[in-house]
């Protein structure tokens, strides 16, 4: 918003003011200078809604008082006497405000405090036109936002709708598994857990994390396909039985990997790699370092230390110390020593997870 007004003593022809009046009109201004004692000289023609600020019958050079006529512009009014009191250049807006005639009909308004040439200037606009216009840019936009939002919420429903499916898909298979094996339902519960905490450290989204949480406790569902006489056996093992044993790794990869559900195919690379180790020597391929996809390098670890550090028939719980110095002792071997060391830094949350998760 602009205007154009003349420093006193400047000449301007009459013909000048009538093209300067037509402008002003055009644009819905009225243009007031701010006098010593307070109130306002028209420097314009008064445009037909100027009654809403004062006497309507105001000509050119008779000075208003505005103050009380407006309570938005009062308040307004506070701020531009400070930008005129300090008597340098500059300008400040009031934003549009809405006058409400006596027919109950609203006016929009808006307007400017300046100094320019040492002089004190009001200008306000009506808006007309050019309100009712911003109002539907911002009715529409809000109608596309709220739209959004809706399509949102929509999105969200039905992905937590997938996701519950998918998490009953793995806690059948696991229900499956659990009936043959002794691993505790504490045991693959905490596997999820803590295998989520360090997604989350790892700075994994949340839709990442949640996978994890999934599709870490079915790590060990191949076994369901491993003889019982092999799986219960109470004794240790003869070299053929663990070679037997080991096939449950690719038991559930076949069971898992081809699926088309993000899961369970994570699933599937889990349970087909968290036997591999660092330096090579694990099974069922012998990959090495980051050739074993890092989910399985995860449960690699937070596996080995949730079985060392509970209770298992075959066994008394080991302390923590000794778990983790045994573990430290792995990193670059059995274990990725980045992820052992974010691991250890998160024990804190580890240790909450273990508190509250019982076998």
């Amino acid at each position: 918003m602009s205007a154009v007004a003349q420093a006193p003593g400047a000449a301007v022809a009459p013909d000048e003011r009538v093209g300067l009046d037509a402008v002003l009109a055009a644009l819905n201004f009225m243009v007031l200078r701010r006098a010593d004692d307070g109130t306002f000289l028209r420097l314009n023609t008064a445009p037909d809604w100027s009654g809403l600020l004062g006497p309507p019958d105001c000509s050119r050079g008779v000075g208003i008082a505005l103050a009380g006529r407006s309570g938005f512009l009062d308040n307004f009014l506070v701020d531009a006497l400070r930008l005129w009191l300090k008597g340098a250049p500059g300008r400040i807006c009031s934003g549009v405000w809405l006058e409400t005639d006596s027919h109950g009909s609203d006016w929009p308004l808006e307007a400017q405090a300046i100094v320019a040439d040492g002089h004190q200037y009001l200008i306000i606009q009506h808006l007309s036109e050019e309100y009712a216009e911003r109002v539907q840019v911002m009715q529409s936009a809000r109608t596309h936002l709220l739209a959004e939002e809706a399509l949102e919420r929509e999105v969200m429903r039905r992905t937590a709708a997938v996701r519950q499916r998918e998490e009953e898909i793995a806690i059948r298979l696991l229900a499956a598994a659990g009936m043959r094996d002794e691993e505790t339902g504490g045991h693959v519960r905490r596997i999820g857990l803590f295998s989520a905490a360090l997604g989350r450290a790892l700075g994994w989204d949340p839709v990442r994390t949640t996978d994890i949480r999934v599709a870490a406790p079915m790590h060990d569902i191949g076994k369901i396909g491993i003889p019982d006489r092999i799986l219960q056996k109470p004794g240790k093992l003869t070299p053929e039985e663990f070679r037997v044993m080991q096939q449950h790794t690719v038991i559930g990869a076949n069971m898992l990997g081809d699926s088309t559900i993000p899961v369970l195919r994570m699933g599937g690379a889990i349970a087909h790699c968290h036997h591999e180790k660092w330096d090579g020597s694990g099974y069922p391929r012998g990959l090495r370092g980051e050739q074993i996809p890092i989910e399985a390098r995860i449960v690699a670890i937070v596996d080995v230390y949730d079985a060392m550090i509970n209770r298992r028939v075959y066994k008394e719980p080991i302390p923590e110390a000794e778990v983790l110095a045994t573990m430290a002792e792995a990193a670059g071997k059995h274990f990725d020593p980045q992820l052992l060391d974010l691991f250890m830094q998160i024990l804190p949350e580890i240790r909450s997870i273990l508190a509250s998760v019982a076998d």
